[in-house]
């Protein structure tokens, strides 16, 4: 106590660094139990293999999973044609495809269809297992598509081509025809999920596309690099949904939310109308009989030179605007025969930024007296005749279609024809039903397990390669996350055991705080005296008590004695209450002292002023006994 740290806060501090020790120790019991685990498992660099989608049992006509080039050869046909349109040197549909496992998803062996080059045209088709034909009560088709590097440019749509006896595989370009054209497309800032389907006039026999609402939704799937699913639900009452990643973003109706509208307008504007020379379209003209007011100068000037403008004293006419500069130095490596005669660079002359040089002109103001040109002022038309437009006769091509849903075209095939910047466009698990149900089945033992995987895996990299380990042992073996809380939360904890503050002490404890702490307090004013004008040293301990304090430290029972010695001879003139206080809880002064040591006059003294009664004392305890608190 004669450094002045009390021993409660001695304990505190051994406590802390007991318990950080103890923190270290499951530290390091934890990273050798985990480096155990991760060498018995040797999952950390390895990806889960993938068991794809079982074709489901229901109304299938198409499901395509890509398990291997042998299967996809024998399904699919790729295009030898030419695009009409286009340069001689990307007209070929020549984009390389390959079955392959995604480079940036969650699991291995799970093989799709991947477009490998960018700056190509591609073009690859399947026959259906049979032709869909819509009088279903739903129309799905589902597929997954990774953006593995991003879209720049380019499209991930498919096309359901209409059944044809003239449909040929390997002729298949922009220009075949298709019923549904659906999926994703961007281009810069232009990103889409078309929904398209053409439709035929039964006037005309001509087919028209019609043009589903914009989706509103997030785009973010052009660049998250992950597997995303793409789902049209078409129903027989002409409702459609477009989901992606199994959430709704569009929904609408064949009859009400297409462009053109699937039904033609019963009257048209009649092609042979045309507006007379004399129709007079101007609601407002010029009166005719306003006259300009005489004193109207349309010449004034709109700026004039201010006749109250003066120059200011000690402009310099003759004052250049730049000078050189005063403390340019020229370079010691400067070459007059290389480099030329060396010039300083200029400055804005100084004198000129504070008043001003050169020739000074009057400043422009606005000229009160302008006004501009004069026009007449409007009046109402007296011949206006309104807009003109021509005049509207039946539409020969009217139709009314209330069932669109019925009246699309068979699907025969399915197809990629597509243009793409950027590569390495991945496409699985594709299928085609009259069942919701079957979509789902596919999607949940498909896509589902992916985006976990990706999600997870994804939460791992942004955690770090060291981190990432730490999460694929916990994950393995659930317990060790409570070891991980445990280590991270303990020291917490600890710090707030050992450093918060305790609450403040109230008036009744006072006198037992100070006895337990020993804290410095002011003496009672017994003999007239004032603690405050006490000197320094009275408080500050002697070189014999810091002796005494080191062979205390040594031997524990003469500590003991030390203290009660210095906690009683402390405070000689301390106040009534807190000297009865401490009669009652100090021990005798043989064992406090000795026995044959007798205690200090100062002591004996206030022990004889505020002597208790005899019912407030204590009996004597053996000596060597430990003092009560």
């Amino acid at each position: 106590r004669s450094s002045g740290t009390p021993l409660r806060y001695r304990a505190r501090g051994r406590t802390a660094v007991t318990w950080c020790g103890t923190m270290r120790l499951l530290v390091v019991l934890c990273l050798i139990a985990s480096t155990v685990w991760a060498d018995e498992a040797d999952t950390t660099s390895k990806k889960p293999p993938f068991a794809p989608p079982s074709r489901p049992k229901a109304d299938v006509y198409f499901f395509e999973t890509f398990n291997s080039d042998e299967e996809y050869g024998s399904k699919w046909v790729e295009s030898e044609a030419t695009k009409d349109g286009a340069d001689a040197d990307i007209a070929k549909y020549d984009g390389e495809w390959a079955i392959e496992s995604p480079s940036v998803g969650g699991f291995s062996e799970d093989n799709g269809l991947v477009m490998k080059t960018a700056a190509k045209h591609y073009a690859t088709a399947a026959m259906l297992e049979e032709p869909f034909v819509f009088n279903k009560d739903y129309f799905v088709v589902q597929y997954e598509v990774n953006f593995q590097e991003g879209l720049s440019c380019g499209g991930a749509y498919i096309k359901l081509l209409s059944d044809s006896s003239s449909l040929k595989l390997e002729n298949v370009q922009e220009k075949t025809p298709y019923t549904i054209m659906f999926g994703p497309d961007k281009c810069g800032n232009a990103n889409k999920i078309h929904f398209i389907f053409r439709h035929k006039s039964p006037v005309t026999g001509k087919y028209v596309e019609k043009h589903a609402k914009a989706v509103d939704t997030d785009m973010g799937f052009f660049d998250d690099k992950r597997t995303h699913l793409f789902r049209l639900v078409v129903k027989a009452d002409n409702i459609y949904q477009i989901l992606v990643d199994d959430q709704i973003v569009s929904s609408g109706s064949l009859l009400a939310d297409f462009t053109p509208p699937v039904n033609p307008p019963k009257e048209i504007d009649d092609p042979d109308d045309e507006k007379p020379s004399d129709w007079d379209e101007r609601e407002k003209i010029p009166d005719p009989s306003a006259v300009k007011p005489d004193d109207w100068d349309e010449d004034a000037p709109m700026k004039i030179i201010d006749p109250n403008a003066v120059k200011p004293e000690g402009w310099l006419d003759d004052g250049p605007e730049y000078i050189n500069d005063p403390d340019a130095k020229q370079p010691d490596d400067w070459d007059e025969e290389e480099d030329g005669e060396w010039e300083a660079p200029t400055i804005p002359n100084p004198a000129c930024e504070e008043i001003g040089c050169g020739e000074w002109k009057p400043p422009m103001i606005a000229n009160p007296a302008y006004k501009g040109k004069w026009s007449a002022p409007l009046m109402d038309n007296p011949l206006y005749q309104g807009i003109w437009a021509p005049r509207k006769i039946p539409n020969p091509d009217f139709f009314e279609d209330q069932d669109p849903y019925k009246s699309m075209t068979t699907i025969g095939a399915i197809a990629l024809e597509l243009w793409t910047m950027s590569k390495d466009i991945y496409f699985d698990n594709f299928i085609i039903t009259s069942e919701l149900t079957a979509a789902s089945s596919v999607a949940d033992l498909g896509w589902g397990p992916k985006m976990v995987q990706e999600r997870d895996s994804d939460a791992s990299n942004n955690l770090g390669p060291f981190l990432e380990w730490f999460v694929t042992i916990a994950n393995e073996r659930p317990y060790l996350w409570l070891l991980y809380i445990l280590v991270l939360v303990m020291p917490f904890v600890l710090c707030a055991a050992c450093c918060v503050k305790s609450k403040p002490a109230t008036p009744t404890d006072d006198a037992a705080r100070r006895k337990k702490t020993d804290e410095p307090t002011k003496d009672d004013t017994t003999d007239g005296g004032d603690s405050e004008n006490k000197p320094l040293e009275s408080f500050v301990a002697s070189a014999e008590d810091e002796e005494e304090e080191t062979k205390n430290k040594e031997d524990p029972q003469t500590q003991e004695e030390t203290e009660s010695k210095s906690a009683s001879s402390s405070r000689p003139e301390s106040r009534q209450s807190t000297a009865k206080e401490e009669k009652q809880s100090e021990p005798s002064g043989e064992e406090s002292m000795g026995e044959d040591e007798e205690p200090p006059a100062e002591t004996e003294q206030a022990a004889g002023e505020h002597e208790p009664s005899s019912s407030d004392k204590k009996p004597r305890k053996r000596k060597g006994a430990r003092r009560e608190t």
